[in-house]
């Protein structure tokens, strides 16, 4: 976490969170959801609208990975000053990049050490590694195949909808947050 924003967490230890206004797709790319997209449905399974923008600006997105972390709730989050920016998932937490020499980093440019490699119902690889669980990028699934036929990792099967509570994480912080809030 970047100095500055721990710097303005203990000065404003009070603001209150965000939901629902960041999202992570399932290539690792980072949108922002204004009132618009919001209303035009959710971050995951929606309309390509309902993303919202796609960031692009190298500095802000750096900074957001930077300070990218999850709560002991499961639920991910980007630390912007005082203020928590919890995400919206379209799939996992993390987007592996695969190597050429099966080496794995993450969308967020840390590397990482696969530990199992699983392929749920619809053909989707995803990894087990030291930082957690994670979606494999489409444009490496060739490269993690070629993994699996030579040995280095074998496929495990999992289904999809059981991924979140085996791995801990939470897809929809901002419908988590309205469920609390009823109770």
């Amino acid at each position: 976490m970047d100095d500055i924003v721990r710097q303005a967490m203990a000065k404003w230890p009070h603001v209150p969170d965000c939901f629902g206004w960041l999202g992570l797709d399932a290539r690792g790319n980072w949108y922002m959801r204004d009132d618009q997209a919001q209303a035009l449905g959710p971050f995951a399974g929606g309309t390509r609208f309902a993303k919202g923008s796609l960031l692009t600006h190298e500095k802000l997105v750096a900074f957001i990975e930077r300070n990218y972390a999850a709560d002991d709730q499961g639920r991910w989050y980007f630390q912007n000053g005082p203020q928590r920016v919890y995400v919206e998932l379209e799939a996992t937490p993390w987007v592996w990049r695969v190597q050429e020499d099966y080496a794995v980093e993450a969308h967020t440019g840390q590397t990482t050490v696969v530990k199992h490699c699983l392929l749920d119902e619809h053909g989707w690889l995803y990894l087990e590694t030291t930082l957690g669980i994670g979606l494999v990028h489409t444009q490496d699934v060739a490269i993690a195949a070629q993994a699996l036929e030579d040995g280095v990792w074998s496929a495990h099967p999992v289904q999809r909808l059981d991924l979140p509570g085996r791995y801990g994480f939470v897809t929809s912080p901002f419908d988590n947050q309205k469920l609390l809030q009823k109770f």
